[in-house]
């Protein structure tokens, strides 16, 4: 059996969408217009939330930074993913495998950590209205936003640094991307402290983010229950409807994904890695949808920018 030592001089190969290879052209079609919407979508969010004073409010910075990491963990994966579909480019090298691996976790660890943010500004909003610009001033938003940032670099770090002390006995990764399960089977060593550090960090933030969420929207919901008129019951409700639907379409996909990939046998490879894609590609598309949709504030600076007529 041939081995590889060195990982920092390894040449890794992507396969792709296993079992439709010949497809890959086509494919590319959806992951290309899913790109560009991304692109606009948060690029417009971004510059909406930059450009008016009357958005410079917790909900829509908290919301700014989140489309941050959405783009960061967009761009990580799309450009390389397009030029294998495009350009059938597969190689990819060690270090440039494992600085993918790490900004795409790592940005998805910052977006679970921003949603529970975002959770706590919508109890605030809720249960304590009068304190709401005191308690959730700007100084706590750039701290809970430095505090995401420091958990997903903490947290994602480790990965591809014990990856780094492996020996690889296989090159070819079965993925569009080098996810970090993917890149663990590929070696011949011992991996069990991979394996376990890679579900750790899966129980920690999906688990500990989701209770944390859980609470703040039970406490929502212990203050919704109370209030007597109907009116008031459904603003509450629909100031954080937006939310809601954001924490379904980040969860729901990583969640099965994630479960799929350690016990679901039974499920295609291909039907597998198009699931991994899409719960990484899908809040990152729909997050700009759904707050444009809900959110009455953004409507309507985007129709003013439509409408505005060239001096």
């Amino acid at each position: 059996m041939l081995l590889f030592n060195h990982s920092s001089f390894l040449t890794f190969t992507l396969m792709g969408i296993p079992g439709l290879e010949s497809q890959h052209l086509w494919l590319s079609l959806p992951f290309s217009s899913m790109f560009l919407a991304i692109l606009i979508g948060n690029g417009t969010i971004l510059f909406l939330v930059a450009t008016e004073p009357t958005l410079h409010t917790p909900m829509y910075l908290l919301l700014a930074l989140l489309m941050v990491a959405d783009l960061i963990s967009t761009l990580a994966l799309l450009p390389k993913l397009l030029c294998l579909f495009w350009f059938n480019d597969r190689d990819i090298a060690s270090n440039a495998c494992f600085t993918q691996m790490f900004f795409i976790h790592g940005a998805s660890v910052v977006r679970s950590a921003l949603l529970v943010a975002m959770a706590f500004d919508r109890f605030v909003a809720v249960c304590e209205p009068l304190y709401y610009n005191t308690i959730l001033s700007h100084c706590l938003v750039g701290r809970l936003g430095l505090m995401a940032l420091a958990k997903g670099v903490i947290l994602v770090l480790p990965m591809p640094l014990l990856l780094k002390r492996l020996t690889f006995c296989h090159m070819v990764i079965p993925h569009t991307y080098c996810d970090h399960m993917a890149v663990v089977k590929m070696a011949c060593d011992h991996t069990r402290p991979n394996r376990i550090y890679g579900l750790f960090v899966i129980l920690l933030v999906v688990g500990l983010d989701l209770l944390l969420i859980g609470f703040s929207y039970g406490f929502i919901l212990q203050a919704v229950v109370r209030l007597k008129s109907r009116d008031a019951t459904f603003k509450a409700l629909n100031t954080c409807s937006a939310h809601l639907f954001v924490i379904i379409v980040t969860y729901v996909p990583a969640l099965f994904s994630s479960l799929t990939h350690r016990i679901g046998l039974s499920i295609p490879p291909q039907a597998h890695i198009l699931l991994a894609n899409l719960y990484l590609l899908l809040p990152s598309m729909l997050n700009p949808i759904i707050y444009g949709i809900k959110m009455k504030e953004i409507q309507g600076k985007v129709a003013r920018c439509l409408c505005r007529e060239p001096a």
